[in-house]
């Protein structure tokens, strides 16, 4: 006959009592640390729990597309304390700077930017690029890839000096990073100056020159080594012959997934058209041979890139480097998921900002358009909430002026559009709230990457708003990854593409 084991009355009672007296986030959770913690506790996912390739996971967000779902949450946990890219080597790699066989004089600006052993896609990157390969390099926001790409060439640039030569009517550098945002451009441009300081490399950024006066001021100098450009200004340089691209040795095109956007794509193909790359092909440089080398970086790649770059290069010949954290959610990093009706995002973003302690770091609110932005930073400053705001419609100018402020700890909390999302440094923001969800798995990667930076104190954690169906469709195939611990999907980038045939 079969068991039955009966529970005394009194000990039920007290047991329902206690279950009704848990707060939602405090309900009896699976043992062990937790990967996925559900305001549901059935729902969560332990740590040791092992979901299979083909396995379908029961998802907290299954039914966030129905209105009575408003109020579930879940959150992924951190399962490693530091990023990915700071994880030691396998032995046999090189384990410092001088292990890669850098210059001295590039040793010796390391130093002085108190930059200690290499992360995880320089110790890739560097040895590759070095040996003048040509190379789609993809990596994970915040693992150092500006470096990865830096010091390289301009120690091949180092391995062969030129003549110092007198100032003439059009710039021929020898090195050439093309970057989206004049943002961008300044942040690297501090980095490269860094480093071509003490090793004797003239460095000239090339943004938004508008008139010609300008360009050509911009532009002014003896022996430029290495030009830092926007697209914009780069085109216009050459159209008007203040620039010319015949003696470039290397070519670096930074954030390439913002790049081949449409916005950017003429400027982008002029560019390689004046540049001397079908001539010298890409690949390992023999003792003799001339070629200029191309490098493509970026965090996530578009599709179709094969196919742009194919026009000018042979893209067939391009070494792959991308390393394990790239696609993937980072593991280090809080990541909360909200489901709200769009009426209770602003009363829930203020609490948050209430919560928030002034120790703890910056914040960043990102919006979908910069109407929001503007409006949002109305409210803001209704409840005397001191704040920066970023978007596109406002002056370069400004802009720049905006995010120096910022990164300067002058102001803790930027509102902005997905501007501010691509590769510009956040080491000091700790909060990101996506007060708009992305309308990307691409764009959610970028903004996730603004906090638990190379660089940064803590890991730091990311609240989303989830309000739209659209929204839960993504999310949805954010927690599969989560649970499955894999990439995220649609993202396989271009480095794994196959080249492009010839005509």
């Amino acid at each position: 006959p079969e068991h039955v084991v009966r529970i005394p009355w009194a000990l039920r009672q007290r047991l329902e009592k206690r279950r009704k007296a848990r707060r939602p986030g405090e309900a009896a959770v699976p043992s062990g640390k937790l990967l996925l913690r559900s305001r549901r506790p059935e729902l969560s996912q332990p740590r040791w729990q092992i979901v299979g390739r083909w396995e379908r996971p029961r998802l907290v967000s299954a039914g966030w597309k129905h209105r009575e779902a408003c109020g579930d949450y879940f959150q992924l946990e951190p399962s490693q304390e530091a990023a990915p890219a700071l994880k030691a080597p396998p032995a046999p790699q090189g384990q410092s700077f001088a292990e890669l066989g850098l210059q001295p004089a590039l040793l010796a600006a390391l130093q002085r930017l108190e930059v200690g052993r290499p992360t995880a896609v320089q110790r890739l990157a560097i040895p590759a690029l070095l040996r003048g390969r040509s190379a789609l390099c993809a990596a994970e926001t915040g693992s150092g890839k500006t470096l990865a790409y830096l010091l390289p060439l301009l120690d091949r640039l180092l391995a062969r000096p030129e003549e110092k030569e007198e100032e003439k009517k059009v710039a021929a550098p020898r090195g050439l990073v093309v970057v989206p945002s004049r943002e961008l451009a300044a942040q690297v441009g501090a980095v490269a100056a860094a480093l071509c300081r003490p090793a004797g490399l003239r460095l000239r950024g090339l943004t938004g020159g508008g008139a010609a006066g300008g360009l050509r001021r911009q532009l002014r100098g003896p022996g430029v080594a290495v030009l830092l450009g926007t697209p914009g200004a780069l085109r216009d340089a050459l159209r008007r012959r203040f620039l010319s691209l015949g003696r470039l040795r290397w070519m670096v095109l930074d954030e390439a997934d913002t790049l081949m956007d449409e916005s950017f794509a003429a400027p982008i193909e002029e560019i390689l058209a004046h540049a001397p790359l079908a001539a010298g092909a890409p690949g390992p440089a023999g003792p003799r041979e001339e070629r200029t080398q191309v490098v493509v970086v970026g965090a996530t790649f578009p599709a179709g890139l094969s196919e742009v770059l194919g026009r000018f290069v042979d893209v067939g010949r391009f070494a792959s480097l991308a390393t394990q954290g790239l696609h993937r959610l980072p593991p280090h990093v809080q990541q909360k998921f909200v489901r709200l009706k769009g009426q209770d995002k602003l009363p829930e973003l203020l609490q948050l900002l209430k919560d928030h302690p002034a120790s703890g770091g910056a914040v960043i609110i990102f919006c979908n358009s910069a109407s929001t932005v503007n409006w949002l930073g109305y409210i803001l400053d209704d409840h005397k909430i001191k704040h920066l705001r970023l978007q596109g419609q406002m002056s370069a100018v400004a802009r720049a002026g905006i995010f120096a402020s910022f990164q300067k700890g002058d102001v803790s909390v930027l509102v902005c559009t997905d501007l501010a999302s691509r590769g510009l440094d956040t080491s000091s923001v700790q909060l990101v709230v996506n007060y708009d969800f992305p309308d990307t798995l691409q764009d959610y990667l970028h903004r996730v990457g603004r906090v638990g930076r190379v660089g940064s104190k803590t890991p730091g954690a990311v609240v989303s708003f989830v309000t739209h169906k659209w929204d839960v469709d993504l999310v949805r195939k954010i927690e599969t990854a989560a649970r499955k611990r894999t990439g995220l999907p649609g993202m396989d980038s271009s480095i794994n593409e196959p080249p492009p045939k010839a005509d």
